[in-house]
């Protein structure tokens, strides 16, 4: 079996970069997207076996991506972890509701970040 691939959608390109290069190392094969649409379109493409997905983006935020994530009968079985400085209550529940797996929240470490893929990815198989 190859190494599973995840895909990191986040408008800020450290931490897209800082993320990578702990997946790359951890022996993950990982595409990236600067945006909620960029996001959907490689995740259709693509097919992850999971979607690292920041909630605060311009344009479509995580929540609008997740929503399309889920609706979308090509990518709804993908286990999305949200990655939120969000505390909000609210929008924490629209996320659990619209399917997000998982919440991570920033800033994080990386043995928090690769705990939270390898539960996801363990529950999925």
């Amino acid at each position: 079996m190859g190494k599973k691939k995840i895909l990191l959608i986040d408008d800020e390109e450290d931490i897209i970069k800082m993320n990578m290069l702990r997946l790359v190392e951890s022996n993950y094969d990982v595409i990236s997207a600067n945006d909620g649409r960029e996001g959907v379109k490689k995740a259709e493409k693509e097919s992850p076996a999971l979607i690292l997905l920041d909630v605060m983006m311009p344009r479509m935020d995580g929540l609008q991506t997740l929503v399309k994530l889920k609706a979308n009968p090509g990518t709804s079985h993908i286990p999305v972890i949200m990655l939120t400085g969000i505390v909000e209550q609210a929008a924490l529940n629209k996320a659990r509701v619209s399917g997000a797996a998982d919440f991570i929240d920033k800033p994080f470490n990386a043995e928090m970040l690769l705990e939270a893929i390898k539960k996801n990815l363990t529950l999925r198989k």
